[in-house]
């Protein structure tokens, strides 16, 4: 994509915010991400890329927020839980992190939170 085109769809948003995460460019990417959640709010990976780019940039309760939703939205993805204990250990809810551990312990070995 040239620098002069505009992304139309979620999935131009999301791969150009994810270049500006490589380029440690963490508030463009905040905005691209926030972006594509606001045009397809069922997107778990904007959400996920969200959360961890608020995280990266000390925007913890957001992060949370935006882990939340990513953890509703694919309740049985390891990676979503363990985001978000970190986010919540960052905040330091311990009690809500060991319990968003648990979650992806259980989902590590083999296990699901949703049926």
């Amino acid at each position: 994509m040239s620098d002069t085109a505009t992304p139309s769809t979620v999935e131009d948003l999301y791969d150009e915010a994810s270049g500006h995460v490589a380029l440690g460019e963490l508030p463009e990417a905040i905005a691209l991400y926030r972006r594509c959640v606001a045009l397809q709010p069922d997107h778990f990976e904007s959400w996920h890329a969200l959360g961890m780019a608020l995280l990266r940039n000390g925007e913890v309760k957001e992060a949370i927020g935006a882990g939340l939703m990513a953890t509703t939205l694919q309740p049985n993805d390891l990676l979503a839980w363990t985001a978000l204990s970190q986010m919540y250990v960052t905040n330091k809810q311990i009690a809500e992190a060991e319990d968003a551990k648990g979650k992806a312990r259980i989902l590590s070995l083999g296990g699901k939170i949703v049926k």
